[in-house]
């Protein structure tokens, strides 16, 4: 290690990432030595850069869209939940090799803990099947959830992703069912991108969540989605996405700087300033 560790996140683009902040709001606070910083590589560039990153005193990074799935394929060792997710936001670089994980099903359950007192044993309720649907249903099967439903638009992309994950228990349902999806499910979690500032709204009917429904939108930006107003005004319990990008950086930052961070209010004012 050198005697300044650097850390940083990868991505194209990436001038838009949270994380120099959030992760710079720690290194003040428990007045640690280093540096976070912002990496914007192209995907030709990508192995290149990452052999050279440890030489230049890199102890790690995260990283983020489009990298995801080709820091996977080129980590020397992969942990079992990156390999289930199928794709690396966090690595590390010891002893010449690159260690890839996946903390972003940690930062999901994490986050609905801290939020709300989520009953896992029931269905649960998955809107989408991108690649944050995957880091939420390995999530959901890791804590139990006894039956997760999973809608898509397309429905031909959640039978894909129902099949990769085959030992999970995912059941794939029309996206005109998503309404009666909802029946008898204790957690409603939204991975699209719609609801997003900049995309189309979320079409997804209000009657349909029940009162004492966890409903949780990993979007962030609005931090208070239209899918949110409407599950507070059925007497749904409402988590915001915001909590998940806190959370999934704990195991970095642990491993990187030697010491285990906090999510706290005040790192939340910050990064949202």
């Amino acid at each position: 290690m050198s005697a300044i560790p650097l850390a940083g996140v990868i991505g194209c683009p990436v001038a838009h990432s949270r994380s120099p902040v959030l992760h710079g709001t720690w290194l003040r606070q428990y007045g640690i030595q280093g540096h976070y910083v912002p990496l914007h590589i192209e995907a030709d560039d990508l192995e290149r850069a990452l052999r050279a990153m440890p030489v230049m005193g890199f102890v790690g990074a995260n990283v983020t869209l489009p990298h995801k799935e080709a820091a996977l394929a080129l980590a020397d060792e992969v942990t079992s939940a990156a390999r289930m997710i199928g794709a690396a936001n966090t690595l590390s670089f010891r002893d010449g090799r690159i260690h890839a994980d996946n903390t972003d099903a940690y930062g999901f359950i994490e986050n609905l803990r801290a939020g709300a007192q989520a009953d896992f044993s029931a269905p649960a309720l998955v809107l989408g099947a991108g690649g944050a649907a995957r880091a939420v249903i390995v999530a959901l099967a890791q804590a139990g959830v006894p039956e997760i439903r999973l809608v898509n638009r397309t429905r031909a992309r959640a039978e894909s992703l129902a099949a990769d994950l085959s030992d999970c228990p995912v059941l794939v349902l029309d996206w005109a069912d998503r309404a009666a999806a909802a029946d008898g499910a204790g957690l409603l979690v939204n991975t699209t991108s719609l609801g997003m500032a900049s995309a189309p709204p979320l079409d997804y009917p209000a009657a349909a969540m029940r009162p004492g429904m966890v409903v949780t939108d990993i979007v962030y930006t609005p931090l208070d989605t239209p899918l949110l107003r409407d599950a507070r005004a059925q007497g749904c319990v409402t988590v915001d996405g915001l909590g998940m990008l806190l959370h999934q950086a704990v195991p970095g930052f642990e491993r990187w700087f030697g010491q285990r961070p906090e999510v706290t209010g005040a790192l939340r004012r910050a990064v949202l300033a």
